[in-house]
């Protein structure tokens, strides 16, 4: 599987983007280094000045791949979940149990996330924290309708409409697969987010992970 991934170009939605960051040396540190500084400063802080300091680079040159800090969140998270799609369709296309086939996706998209060589310029355990502390600044907006209806969040989607399929697959007559496949993937952020910062509020823990709960909660709710 590294040696398929390292061939693919996770693609995100262009109008994101104003330049592609993935078509140069300088784009692909702009993704490199906001990563990393969006992790040790936060993103409210975060700025195109400071990236700029960090790698060396006028700010303007940012502005020439994206039009502000919004749209750098944008393709960090879709890049993201683009990657976790891969990994998903991957692990779990020649699995023909449609119980078996679920529980494998709820691992991919709940499990503590691990380095990925496939990718050089993406640090992916720092950008799993940043999703899972900021993933809901990028949709938490005003222009999120609009933005929406431009295909943003297309991947993030369509990662939904996967496991709602195979929830589906296992119970079509459960009524709320949607509702049941969203809750998994955003729930896990939460979980994760819970468990590192108010662990009083959540029953997951270094014995007990995210993927153990919601895999319980997935296959006790589609019981026949």
């Amino acid at each position: 599987m590294d040696q398929l991934l390292s061939n693919l170009k996770i693609s995100i939605a262009d109008k994101i983007y104003s330049k592609d960051p993935e078509s140069s040396d300088l784009g692909k540190r702009i993704i490199e280094h906001s990563i990393l500084l969006i992790d040790e400063i936060g993103f409210d802080n975060f700025t195109f000045k400071k990236l700029g300091t960090k790698i060396g680079s006028n700010e303007s040159s940012i502005y020439r791949y994206f039009d502000n800090k919004h749209k750098l969140l944008l393709y960090l998270t879709s890049w993201y979940w683009g990657w976790i799609e891969y990994h998903l369709v991957f692990a779990t296309h020649s699995i023909t149990d449609p119980i078996e086939k679920l529980k494998k996706a709820i691992e991919i998209v709940t499990k503590t996330t691990r380095q990925d060589s496939s990718f050089t310029h993406v640090n992916e355990v720092i950008l799993n924290k940043i999703v899972i502390n900021e993933y809901s600044k990028s949709y938490l907006t005003k222009e999120v309708d609009e933005e929406n209806k431009e295909g943003y969040f297309v991947i993030y989607k369509r990662l939904v409409t996967r496991i709602k399929d195979m929830i589906t697959a296992v119970n079509p007559a459960y009524e709320f697969s949607s509702s049941l496949a969203s809750t998994i993937i955003e729930g896990a952020l939460h979980q994760h987010f819970l468990k590192e910062h108010f662990a009083s509020l959540t029953d997951c823990s270094d014995k007990v992970s995210p993927t153990i709960f919601f895999t319980n909660l997935a296959l006790k709710t589609l019981e026949k």
